[in-house]
């Protein structure tokens, strides 16, 4: 389906793109449960999110070495490098090289709408440009504890489809620069239930302020953070943009090519247009099958598709 496209509704809306790209939501049920009924069954919601342009084609990303990308690819000290953040600096043509991010949010949903102020905190837990590490963070597993015996990971159940943009918005008064996450569903379809997509907060478009964590700070009784080695490690034109911050925006989105990386995101609308100025618009208005899925073309049977089609439980 592609990244979409944007069209600005007002003469002049205070917005620069930063980001251009696909995301793609899924959630876990618990361990040991088979299928989810409801959130209180969810122990993980998973975004992807596959950069496609921005503001230059050259971006840059961890260094392929560090990290739970380093560990996958083999080599010594790779199990060391697994519980590392990622750090070094390497470029990436994000038009010509797939390069994907997996996100793991905190409270296992997006923020709710109606909480304008109530800040959502997530973390990026891999960076690569190799598809086979993202569908292997997706498939359930079976392990062995030494008080509960067998366990079983249920497999990632695919829960949304769709583009994404990173902005600046520069609202003007007395109100500073700040970024967003916007984001427009293609899947599923609009026709369907969508009972997992609403429990989870997955709306139809929705719009979050993305605020992105000093790892140098200290984290705060609100939230307890990562454990200090699994941090990214900035270079330091980008930890330099901190100052002695606790946060900064999502500028430049090369933050978050970093795993490690900590973030918050606060709802600010589920009416992108009306907030601002600019309408998102997906390459398939009408998906409703496999044939129109990036996901499954991408992530193959990996995760579950019935919540992405018809917008069930499973």
């Amino acid at each position: 389906m592609g990244e979409g496209e944007e069209v600005k509704t007002r003469p002049e809306p205070q917005v620069e793109i930063q980001e251009r790209g696909e995301i793609f939501f899924f959630y876990r049920p618990k361990v040991g449960k088979e299928e989810a009924h409801g959130a209180e069954d969810v122990q993980r919601l998973y975004i992807v999110m596959r950069p496609e342009s921005g503001e230059r084609p050259v971006e840059e990303k961890q260094e392929s070495g560090s990290g739970k990308e380093g560990a996958k690819k083999g080599g010594n000290g790779s199990a060391k490098k697994g519980s590392e953040g990622g750090h070094g600096s390497e470029k990436v043509n994000i038009e010509k090289e797939r390069l994907l991010r997996f996100i793991v949010m905190g409270r296992k949903s997006l923020p709710d709408p109606s909480k304008k102020r109530q800040p959502y905190w997530g973390f990026v837990e891999l960076v690569t440009t190799n598809i086979d590490d993202v569908k292997t963070a997706l498939k359930g597993e079976e392990y062995d504890t030494k008080t509960r015996g067998r366990r079983i990971k249920p497999p990632a159940r695919a829960l949304g489809e769709g583009v994404y943009r990173i902005l600046r918005h520069n609202a003007g008064g007395n109100k500073r620069m700040h970024t967003h996450l916007i984001y427009k569903l293609e899947l599923p379809p609009e026709d369907k239930t969508n009972k997992p997509q609403e429990s989870l907060n997955v709306e139809r478009e929705g719009s979050f302020v993305i605020q992105i964590k000093n790892p140098d700070q200290q984290s705060t009784s609100r939230f307890t953070g990562l454990q200090s080695k699994r941090k990214a490690v900035f270079p330091a034109h980008l930890q330099g943009l901190f100052g002695k911050r606790q946060w900064h925006p999502a500028d430049p989105p090369d933050f978050l090519k970093y795993e490690g990386c900590e973030f918050v995101l606060i709802s600010a609308s589920d009416d992108i247009e009306g907030e601002l100025g600019l309408e998102l618009k997906t390459e398939v208005e009408e998906a409703n099958d496999e044939s129109c899925s990036d996901l499954v073309k991408t992530f193959g049977a990996t995760a579950v598709t019935d919540p992405l089609f018809k917008g069930t439980w499973v």
